[in-house]
């Protein structure tokens, strides 16, 4: 009886081994098809879900208007002397190494000076980067508004003349997937290169 007894709870325990073996494959595959992002995963936060501003030709905008896109949001203003032509200069290159993919991806600028940053600036702005980028103008009270949602920081620095002012304001971008949802916060600095890779992977994860 005994013997029988041990020989049982041998294969109790084989079988239960091999479950928790499987369970644990089972597991890791799924965490092996998560993706991986170099951006700040924010999947499923509860602000910077949408947006409701003019472009340089009057229209309204909103992100429901880039449905089936990679949305990359900025803010940032067209006399900025660093981070603002770096950041756009990266995406040209981002859009530009994704070769046909590329139609797939949306940049999206806020100008967070728009007592300068009139359509006619914007659009020229714009355009020396790439036509298609869409620059977006908000009312000083629509944009005291979304940088309250967005959690987005800007400035007015006093220059030596009323109109040589500049303008503080945080770096960073929102990515929305093509389903409209907001995925990544993307630090200012991490590169081309990294905003590539996060791009290609909503992108796949969107396609499959």
């Amino acid at each position: 009886m005994h013997k029988r007894d041990a020989l049982r709870s041998m294969a109790a325990l084989a079988g239960w081994a091999g479950a928790a073996s499987l369970a644990g494959l089972t597991l890791a595959g799924c965490t092996e098809s998560k993706p991986s992002f170099n951006g700040v995963d924010i999947t499923g936060a509860d602000y910077a879900r949408d947006f409701r501003l003019k472009d340089t030709s009057g229209r309204e905008r909103t992100l429901a208007d880039f449905r089936g896109k990679v949305v990359v949001l900025f803010f940032g203003y067209a006399q900025c002397p660093d981070v603002c032509p770096t950041t756009m200069a990266e995406m040209a290159e981002v859009k530009r190494k994704l070769g046909a993919e590329g139609e797939r991806l949306q940049v999206v600028f806020v100008t967070v000076d728009p007592e300068r940053d009139t359509p006619e600036v914007m659009k020229a702005y714009m355009e020396a980067f790439d036509p298609a980028f869409v620059a977006l103008i908000p009312t000083p009270e629509e944009l005291a508004a979304m940088a309250k949602d967005y959690k987005v920081y800007y400035k007015k620095v006093d220059g030596k003349t009323p109109t040589s002012y500049s303008m503080d304001h945080s770096a960073a971008s929102y990515v929305y997937d093509p389903e409209g949802r907001l995925r990544l916060y993307a630090r200012y600095g991490a590169g081309a290169d990294a905003m590539l890779a996060d791009v290609k992977a909503l992108l796949a994860a969107s396609a499959g």
